[in-house]
């Protein structure tokens, strides 16, 4: 790299305060040596890798991003594995349930962008809600497990939206949830797409988020169901006119996109 001839690199790396004296704090003290620690290998993306590690009996999520060959995305700015984590701990900040954040940090040669870290816990006994959809029918088809389900989720979709702050990506690949029928717990996870937007273009976001978790949900549960986590978001007993338009603008926005 022709960069790294002529400037030397700069690099951050946090470990959050209550894992500075455990044994996680002392095996990845620094960001090289986090990067290289070898895990499981679970998927990857054109950017990212995410390997599942074991230290001290406990497992975690440890995603690289290495954005060296993309050329054009390296000068964009703030890097995504930066805009993920900072996205995750204002979640945790305003309520939002999220895997936890345990680590990360990124790697700049001048203003360029090149390596980065994110660090999250194992979240035990969950599958996201596209897998449970999947190959967990009876959970789908429990009333009550799915009411508490949605109710979750309408209430963590509005706070997003009530800070102007749309996902971009919220499917159901991207809430995980407790595999029990009793109270389960939603989490929400992968989120370095997700950003603040203001009028007029946050109207657009927010619909295409609501569109993006009705896309799976037309085909799961029944018309009663969405149409309770919609009140749920909208915190109303009755429909207004005002929200029949946005319904409407909802279930249309992929319509010949599928």
């Amino acid at each position: 790299m022709i960069l790294e001839k002529f400037f030397n690199k700069k690099i951050t790396w946090t470990i959050v305060p209550e894992y500075h004296n455990t044994e996680l704090g002392c095996q990845l003290a620094d960001f090289d040596t986090a990067y290289d620690y070898k895990g499981e290998f679970i998927t990857k993306s054109p950017l990212s890798q995410v390997y599942k590690i074991q230290i001290d009996s406990k497992n975690y999520y440890l995603k690289k991003y290495n954005i060296s060959r993309k050329k054009f995305q390296r000068y964009l700015g703030q890097s995504k594995i930066q805009t993920e984590w900072q996205n995750l701990l204002w979640f945790a900040s305003v309520g939002i349930p999220v895997a936890k954040v345990v680590a990360y940090g990124r790697e700049t040669i001048v203003w360029v962008n090149n390596r980065g870290i994110l660090i999250t816990e194992e979240l035990i006994n969950t599958s996201d809600l596209a897998d449970i959809a999947d190959h967990h029918r009876h959970l789908i088809e429990n009333r009550q497990w799915v009411a508490y389900v949605t109710r979750q989720l309408a209430r963590a979709t509005r706070i997003m939206h009530q800070h102007n702050f749309a996902h971009n990506d919220h499917k159901w690949r991207n809430i995980m949830v407790q595999l029990q029928e009793e109270q389960p717990q939603i989490f929400l996870i992968d989120c370095p797409s997700g950003m603040k937007w203001y009028p007029p273009f946050f109207e657009y976001r927010r619909i295409k988020d609501l569109a993006c978790l009705d896309k799976r949900a037309k085909y799961e549960l029944s018309r009663t169901q969405r149409l309770r986590f919609y009140k749920d978001y909208a915190q109303c007993k009755k429909l207004t006119r005002k929200d029949k338009k946005l319904i409407r603008k909802i279930t249309r926005f992929f319509y010949n996109r599928e």
